[in-house]
């Protein structure tokens, strides 16, 4: 009888902790993935997604000339430190990093697996993944600029598709300096 009701119990216990995961599993059917609690965190430093190790960080000169050096079609896989320009105001499902005066690189999260906040604008970012180019519709352009916070007026004026830096982000790392 003794052995029964531990088996009881050990089921019971089983049942209820695929529950709780349950529970703790997105829309997606995933559990989200936490932020990272890594050692630069120390510095005032915050990481999202995949830990990311500080060496051999390209600067934003060095990601220009790899951009430059795409095709379409073609990938890279890069880690760079740039400016943060802007971030969706919606979610921080997206980020632009200036790489140049005339250049941003629009910034997505792997799998959609994480999300920088959205007061993020002007501080820095190191990011790893893969860069590459793609010819963006207008819907789409549209929709970032509603999700920036452009006005009516500014997102009509988009009329074009735009040939785009792009950047798939595995990891973030956000930085004050």
């Amino acid at each position: 009888m003794k052995i029964l009701a531990m088996i009881f119990l050990i089921a019971v216990s089983i049942v209820s902790c695929k529950e709780a995961q349950n529970e703790n599993d997105n829309a997606f059917g995933k559990a989200e993935k936490e932020e990272l609690l890594t050692p630069e965190q120390e510095n005032g430093q915050k990481g999202y997604g995949e830990p990311i190790n500080l060496d051999n960080v390209l600067t934003k000169s060095e990601v220009a000339q790899r951009y430059a050096a795409l095709k379409e079609g073609d990938t890279t896989v890069l880690k760079f430190k740039a400016p943060i320009n802007a971030v969706c105001a919606e979610k921080g499902c997206w980020m632009r990093l200036d790489i140049t005066d005339e250049q941003q690189v629009f910034v997505k999260f792997k799998d959609y697996g994480f999300f920088v906040p959205t007061d993020t604008n002007g501080g820095q970012a190191i990011v790893q993944g893969k860069a590459y180019l793609e010819e963006v519709s207008v819907k789409e352009l549209r929709h970032m600029a509603k999700d920036g916070g452009e006005s009516e007026e500014e997102i009509a004026t988009i009329t074009e598709p735009q040939r785009e830096l792009r950047f798939m982000a595995d990891g973030v790392l956000l930085t004050s300096e």
